[in-house]
């Protein structure tokens, strides 16, 4: 007698295992959020007051929401209600690494007080004196990490600080 339910079965198992490995894989995607030791993004500082007064404003715990894989705290729930709505518009570019050193091909941890908004977009760096080297030639800075930042999702990159 021949068993013919082999193939499909070997087919599903052979299936199962490269789902497997590919949710195993550790390679970051371009959606990585940089995170601090509580797990919060920008170092707790509201996303949306960069957009709003135009300044680096502390959150505050009471208004938090979770995207991405991060906490991200807000300094009044109108901001907090505004990222909810739209929070790619909001959160800083690179995942808030310093966008310096994406240009550069590694990350480096983005400082809340050294950023920019550039074309409706928040660009934060490691440094003051970092982000004044950046914009010297920000254009070409924000095009090559836009490039190292697709490329991230391919090869995980060096983190130095």
């Amino acid at each position: 007698m021949k068993l013919h339910y082999r193939k499909p079965l070997f087919f599903a198992l052979f299936i199962a295992a490269a789902l497997a490995i590919g949710a195993c894989s550790t390679v970051p995607s371009a959606t990585t959020v940089n995170t601090d030791a509580a797990g919060s993004a920008l170092k707790g500082y509201d996303a949306v007051a960069y957009f709003t007064i135009n300044n680096a404003v502390k959150g505050d715990p009471r208004y938090e929401y979770v995207w991405n894989g991060a906490k991200w705290y807000f300094s009044s729930e109108e901001n907090m209600m505004k990222f909810r709505e739209r929070p790619e518009e909001f959160a800083p570019q690179f995942g808030g690494y310093c966008s310096y050193a994406v240009s550069e091909g590694y990350t480096a941890d983005g400082d809340p007080e050294a950023w920019k908004v550039v074309d409706g977009k928040l660009y934060l760096n490691y440094s003051q004196k970092v982000k004044e080297k950046w914009e010297q030639n920000q254009a070409e800075r924000i095009e090559k990490g836009r490039k190292s930042w697709d490329s991230f999702k391919m090869k995980k990159p060096e983190h130095k600080g």
